[in-house]
């Protein structure tokens, strides 16, 4: 897609300046940027910028920076208002409604019109697919799922019976959805599999990375609320409830049954414990660990194993730099408290 320098400030309701009709086709980094790319700068990049910036068609940057480029749409948050440019320059693809000649579809399944079905997708009885939806290669989708419309899963993507997507989810390659939960019972002597017959349901506009997997409930449900975004390689376990807009990072694993409430942020790496909640607006921090049933509340930052408050977990961390020293000063003391039980002078 190409938009000239005027119409791209009017789809994001900001000012520019220069030459709005200099055109804009890619968005791109200061290095690889040309003639008609769009780029941004914030924080300590300004200070480079008058040297750097000039090779781009156009900078997205605060008003502050007026002077240093022609060209240039104001923004005071830059990155953010990026990102805004970028979905309009490098959209996601739309379907060209084709249907490979290796794709299999089931007697029973509804595909509707517009759908794009890639080399040997696989389509069971009962599944239906909405409108403007492309399945690449090698995607499986059991019998009973339903797929909204426009949404993209890449290849090898596999839904399991009765999975459910709203409408513009993006499923990465290798995405398995509704696989069993992990819970059996013991009776001492062998391991008996817990039913894991819930189902899961994805929201619209979720995004979810290559090889990340979504268990379904065991007896209940998994969801995955609107808009929220999610790594490459994370595991989410049976009865998981995620809130909308919510951020979670690579390799992080979330044991069954807990809650993540609104817009809360989750860093990499991150082990969950069952039952847990995350308070809405929560930010966790990268390697945090959190207890079983744990409740971490909302609108602040933790770090952390077990899970703290960053500022308690900074103080606690200097405390931990600092014990070969402190080992020292108390064998030290140890030793002159010694000395002085054993003084001629003592009782």
């Amino acid at each position: 897609m190409s938009y000239t320098i005027r119409q791209m400030a009017a789809l994001l309701d900001l000012g520019y300046q220069g030459d709005g009709s200099r055109l804009l086709t890619k968005v791109a980094g200061w290095n690889a940027a040309d003639d008609t790319s769009l780029i941004f700068v914030h924080g300590a990049e300004s200070r480079v910028f008058h040297a750097e910036g000039q090779r781009a068609a156009c900078v997205i940057a605060p008003k502050m920076l007026a002077s240093v480029a022609a060209n240039m749409i104001f923004s005071e948050q830059p990155r953010l208002d990026f990102a805004r440019a970028a979905s309009y320059l490098n959209p996601w693809p739309k379907s060209r409604g084709t249907r490979h000649a290796t794709a299999e579809i089931a007697p029973g399944a509804e595909i509707d019109e517009g759908v794009e079905l890639g080399p040997f997708v696989v389509v069971e009885t009962g599944a239906r697919i909405g409108q403007g939806s492309i399945l690449h290669a090698g995607v499986v989708i059991g019998g009973a799922c339903c797929i909204g419309k426009e949404c993209i899963l890449f290849p090898g993507v596999v839904l399991y019976p009765g999975a459910q997507l709203g409408d513009r989810v993006v499923l990465h390659a290798g995405v398995v959805v509704g696989s069993d939960g992990f819970g059996y019972a013991s009776d001492g002597k062998k391991q008996w599999k817990f039913p894991q017959v819930g189902s899961v349901i994805i929201d619209d506009d979720v995004e979810i990375g290559a090889n990340s997997t979504i268990d379904r409930g065991s007896l209940g449900t998994t969801r995955i609320g609107t808009g929220s975004k999610i790594d490459n390689l994370v595991q989410i376990a049976h009865n998981v409830e995620i809130g909308e807009h919510v951020v979670i990072a690579s390799q992080t694993g979330i044991s069954g049954s807990t809650i993540i409430e609104d817009y809360a942020v989750i860093g990499g790496q991150v082990g969950f414990g069952d039952h847990a909640r995350v308070q809405s607006g929560a930010v966790i921090g990268s390697k945090a660990g959190i207890l079983p049933g744990k409740i971490v509340r909302g609108g602040e930052v933790y770090w952390g194993v077990p899970v703290r408050p960053l500022r308690e977990y900074k103080r606690l961390n200097a405390l931990f730099g600092r014990l070969p020293e402190m080992k020292a000063e108390i064998d030290l003391l140890k030793k002159e408290v010694a000395e002085l039980k054993g003084s001629p002078g003592r009782k």
